[in-house]
């Protein structure tokens, strides 16, 4: 049992656009009796879900509670950014009585987890949890390879031979590494998809591992907070890929910035995004956009071509009304001169 003196921490893991921002959002106006604080680690330099959760901040879990590291992974900037910012919120007065992680949709949980090895905090707080979010419907369709089949038959032909995608390999760590499975979404997966999700995901699974169905990070905060698991002290049960290794490589992805002028109407800018993931093949739009004659800003959201989008806060009195756009991609798709041709004529001309 985990020693009940320290401050637990929750860590929220899964592939991009698996709900993890929802999840949290719907935590933080459910805590369940707890005072929480929230850690945002983003991939890319465009805060958009610190930004979602500053605007659902509530006594119980109020914007200084609430801290974003942008363009890096937390596991690889322990020292300089990671520790200062869990000893900030700890500082905190009142201080939090949970923290909840949410990592990037490519961050790799199990080097975090060694994060809280490190003797700064080892005796302060402790893991209470590894919760993975897996989108049902894109797991049912076997996105983490490209033919699964194909790659299934080559790998009866010559088991030496690695044919996994990089996307495979981070959907199956976060799985192992997880304490319970959120599989979110199951409405647009429906009662097959789900079932074949959920066969997959026990596929990969190293042990039996819970798993919830969840519909718009509606979950009882009791299911996923307090498990009192101490993940930190039990890594050898959390099998990774990448496990041998001193360090872990970022390189199979990579993300580019687009600046946008003031847009007339959303449906151009979904039609540019739905055109980037079915021609560029990138995983993950976001950010926010200026609608002409609209006080509010929109923001955008998109996993593949599946585009959602609302309007979220009015502009900053005096801010410009600037749309900016992060497109994250495997890093051999992020052509950055073809994206902007995509994105044009709301992309502006590069620099």
């Amino acid at each position: 049992m985990a020693d009940l003196a320290k401050l637990p921490v929750t860590i929220i893991t899964g592939f991009l656009g698996s709900g993890k921002t929802t999840l949290i959002s719907h935590l933080m106006q459910n805590p369940g009796g707890k005072r929480l604080a929230v850690v945002v680690n983003e991939f890319g330099d465009v805060g958009v879900d610190g930004e979602i959760l500053k605007g659902c901040a509530i006594p119980d879990c109020p914007a200084e509670n609430i801290m974003e590291l942008a363009n890096g992974c937390i596991c690889c900037t322990v020292a300089d950014d990671f520790i200062p910012t869990i000893e900030a919120l700890m500082a905190l007065d009142p201080r939090p009585e949970h923290i909840l992680i949410e990592t990037s949709g490519l961050a790799l949980p199990k080097p975090l987890l060694k994060a809280f090895d490190w003797p700064d905090i080892r005796s302060k707080i402790t893991v209470d949890g590894v919760i993975a979010l897996a989108d049902a419907e894109a797991v049912a369709a076997g996105r983490f390879a490209p033919d699964v089949a194909k790659v299934d038959a080559q790998r009866l032909a010559d088991d030496s031979i690695d044919h996994e995608t990089p996307l495979s390999e981070v959907f199956e760590d976060q799985i192992s590494c997880a304490d319970i499975i959120l599989l979110t979404k199951p409405d647009l997966a429906g009662p097959e998809g789900v079932a074949k999700a959920k066969q997959i995901i026990a596929a990969e699974a190293p042990r039996p591992l819970p798993v919830v169905e969840v519909a718009e990070g509606a979950v009882d905060p009791r299911v996923i907070l307090g498990l009192e698991a101490a993940a930190e002290d039990d890594m050898e049960a959390r099998p990774s890929h990448h496990d041998g290794h001193d360090d872990h490589e970022h390189d199979d992805f990579d993300s580019v910035v687009i600046d946008i002028p003031e847009i007339d109407d959303p449906a151009q800018l979904v039609g540019m995004i739905e055109t980037l993931a079915n021609t560029q093949n990138v995983l993950r739009v976001k950010g926010y956009a200026s609608v002409a004659g609209k006080p509010m800003r929109l923001l955008v959201q998109a996993v593949g071509a599946r585009v959602r989008h609302q309007y979220d806060r009015p502009w900053v009195p005096g801010a410009p009304r600037q749309g900016r756009l992060v497109v994250i991609g495997e890093h051999h798709d992020i052509d950055t001169a073809a994206i902007r041709a995509v994105l044009a004529p709301a992309a502006e001309p590069a620099e």
